[in-house]
């Protein structure tokens, strides 16, 4: 039988003078204003959840759709210009009180006495919401003397005891750490330990793996598991990773606009997502078991707040709209039999009276769309040979810095890439893929070795040496796009300026001329030719790295080196991103260096795929091959740390969690470099012989004594995902 509510109002919560013993969090019908010079946004309308003990909320949807200052209100930690206009959040303290969240002075002592103590926030960000001038110690035993009254050798005592269960070795010598000296998953370590020294009863986690690699990732999911089930937590993650969400979850709630659309069952919203919202987030999310075609990416964005839709948010957007309904009336919230709450006209059994013009669309399944883009280009020769490439960074002591030894951030690589193909880079932060792709640019000068760029004109340089006043001509032909779309780009520049420069500094266009390319640039990244006037703190993240990319092309250049370009991005901008950049080398036959730490992203766009550890290239081959038979314990431990938007592809069961952390590359492992994390290692042969980058039965190249002789784990091409043993 089907329930319809009014907005925000379900039939699951209790009369407003009762509260659930089994639910630790009631909110209902929260609303939150923001103050803004054009006027009163509403960021939050009509939020509802109830939160049972010991389960995790995982709240999804794009930037801007209100997950994370619902999060920030439930704790009171809005900014100046934000209120709570309605609704009431009733939580369970630990001392068995119900507190209504909404009615507490921010700063009063209850909702200080509850922050830290029943309730705690991890951050996204570790490096810009830990102090940099205070050691790890301090800020953790402040959290304790703030609740506790006990001595500071016994604060000291219980931080050391929480970084050593959150996995940081030595944990006493880490308490006089500061944040600069640790890596970002320590850090990230480092913040959780804080969040949970005082063990609280409710955490919210604001997009806490977002900026890690997969491996560091891993560790952090499992990490919370743990604690969730050790400390009998509960949790509310926000994300916009579907994979986590799968892996995390117990039940999903989908945010557009400020309001709730759907709420679920983890297996209901991924095998049977009912808002025409949540399938779209879905087709949008690539998989590491590819197979799956074009990523189908939303159009348009989120609207602006102040200027909202009429009827539902989302249907500008939306593919099944219902014209003369979805965008003219609000829908209701209705109940489905399976528990599901879904805020859309297509579940409502009345049509409010409203005549239409033909039966309501049926919802789709989730399959990916067609693949309609033309062929794509071959793949030719080579276009760019780099050979023994080195990037070592002094490292100096004293006031004369005199030299004391070296960072080893490219340490030896050989590659190849041909003309037309995507050949991806992937591997831990620290594995030096940002170095290789800044200095094949020449952005570094290189220590070491050669980068042999083959011209239009059919002359071979080596980029590695030319000097620079000879570096304009190559750079006109290898471009970059970098990972952070706003700090890549001048905000005192216009983006027709931004993207004028470069024709401008290599005095290829002027005057009219200049102005008409400009516009058919923004065109092409799919923006309207009005955008040059804007400047990039009033675009989206996906706006941003759009101009990103239109600067790149601005020259027509053979290469583009993306250096994690889509990484910061919603998985609907993402994919859009994505078939952007597949259309692109499809129709001019552009040659892409693919740096990342998304496997399934690099599944989806590469052709071939280079694994990169300590700043060498330990296996390379056709992505496809790589994904499905690895070669290299580390490729395999990669894979395996990926998470699947899928709840039961029991992923977790076969996941290879790597210890530690990637080894000093200033001071790197005799023998093999991994074999210090690897658990096939001899502890002979592997400790003391160097394996190099040789090639293998079926055509690729793998840096491992037993390459041949491993049975690893991989991930079968196709769907349903399916783990090789």
């Amino acid at each position: 039988m089907l329930q319809i509510h009014t907005q925000g109002s379900l039939s699951a919560h209790p009369a407003a003078g009762k509260a659930d013993p089994d639910y630790i969090l009631d909110v209902r019908d929260l609303a939150v204003d923001l103050k803004t010079e054009d006027g009163i946004v509403s960021a939050v309308d009509g939020f509802s959840l109830k939160l049972r003990r010991g389960s995790t909320v995982c709240i999804v949807g794009e930037s801007g759709c209100g997950k994370s200052i619902t999060a920030r209100a439930l704790l009171r930690l809005l900014p100046d210009n934000g209120r709570i206009t309605a609704g009431e959040a009733r939580f369970r303290a630990g001392d068995g009180s119900i507190v209504d969240l909404t009615r507490e002075e921010a700063n009063g002592m209850r909702m200080r006495s509850l922050r830290g103590q029943d309730m705690a926030l991890i951050f996204q960000e570790p490096m810009t919401s830990l102090s940099p001038i205070h050691t790890i110690g301090d800020q953790i035993t402040e959290t304790i003397h703030l609740h506790h009254d006990v001595s500071h050798k016994e604060a000291r005592r219980r931080a050391a005891d929480m970084l050593a269960r959150v996995g940081i070795p030595r944990a006493e010598t880490r308490l006089d750490s500061y944040t600069f000296q640790l890596s970002g998953g320590m850090r990230q370590r480092a913040m959780i330990a804080m969040a949970l020294i005082n063990r609280p009863q409710f955490l919210i986690a604001d997009e806490p793996t977002t900026a890690l690699d997969v491996t560091t990732q891993a560790q952090i999911l499992d990490l919370l598991r743990k604690l969730r089930a050790d400390y009998g937590m509960s949790m509310m993650f926000i994300t916009h990773d579907l994979g986590v969400v799968a892996e995390m979850a117990d039940e999903v709630v989908v945010m557009y606009l400020g309001a709730v659309v759907e709420r679920a069952n983890v297996r209901d919203f991924f095998h049977s997502p009912q808002h025409p919202y949540s399938q779209a987030l879905l087709r949008s999310t690539p998989r590491p078991d590819g197979g799956l075609g074009r990523l189908e990416s939303i159009q348009g964005t989120v609207p602006d707040p102040l200027n909202r839709p009429l009827g539902c948010g989302f249907n500008p957007r939306c593919q099944l709209c219902i014209r003369g309904l979805c965008d003219v009336e609000e829908p209701p919230t209705v109940s489905l039999a399976n528990g599901t709450d879904v805020k859309c006209w297509l579940h409502a059994p009345e049509r409010a009276g409203v005549p239409l013009t033909g039966p309501p669309a049926k919802i789709d399944s989730l399959r990916q769309i067609a693949d309609k883009a033309p062929n794509p280009v071959q793949v030719g020769g080579m276009i760019i040979e780099v050979k023994d490439l080195k990037m070592h960074f002094g490292i100096g002591k004293g006031w004369l810095r005199r030299p004391v030894g070296a960072v080893r951030a490219v340490d030896g690589i050989n590659l190849d890439i041909r003309e037309g193909e995507t050949l991806g880079i992937v591997g831990e932060s620290g594995s030096g893929k940002t170095t290789l792709g800044k200095s094949i640019i020449r952005i570094y000068e290189p220590t070491g070795g050669a980068v042999n760029f083959h011209r239009r004109d059919g002359f071979v340089v080596d980029l590695a040496h030319l000097k620079s006043q000879d570096l304009k001509a190559p750079r006109r032909e290898i471009r970059m796009i970098f990972q952070d779309p706003y700090s890549s780009l001048n905000p005192r520049a216009s983006v027709g300026n931004i993207i004028a420069e470069p024709l401008l500094v290599n005095k290829i266009l002027s005057g009219a001329a200049l102005e008409a390319r400009v516009c058919e640039l923004l065109e092409r990244v799919g923006l309207r030719a009005e955008y040059r006037h804007r400047y990039p703190h009033a675009l989206s993240g996906g706006q941003r790295q759009r101009i990103g990319i239109a600067r790149a092309l601005a020259l027509e250049p053979r290469i583009i080196i993306c250096d994690e370009a889509v990484s910061a991005l919603d998985v609907s901008v993402q994919a859009q991103i994505l078939n952007l950049l597949d259309d692109l080398q499809k129709e001019f036959g552009f040659t892409y260096l693919f740096i990342a730490h998304d496997l399934s992203v690099v599944r989806q766009i590469c052709n071939r795929t280079a694994v990169m550890y300590l700043g060498r290239v330990i296996e390379i081959g056709e992505t496809d091959r790589l994904f499905e038979r690895p070669m290299h314990p580390y490729t395999e431990a990669l894979l395996s740390a990926v998470p699947v938007p899928d709840p039961d592809a029991n992923v977790k069961e076969h996941r290879i969690v790597l210890m530690g952390e990637i080894p000093d590359p200033s001071n790197s492992p005799s023998g093999c470099p991994f074999h210090t994390r690897c658990r096939y290692s001899d502890e002979t042969r592997c400790v003391t012989e160097v394996p190099v980058l040789a090639l293998q039965k079926d055509g690729r190249k793998a840096a491992c004594h037993y390459a041949e002789t491993l049975e690893l784990r991989g991930q079968r091409s196709g769907s349903p995902i399916e783990i090789l043993e």
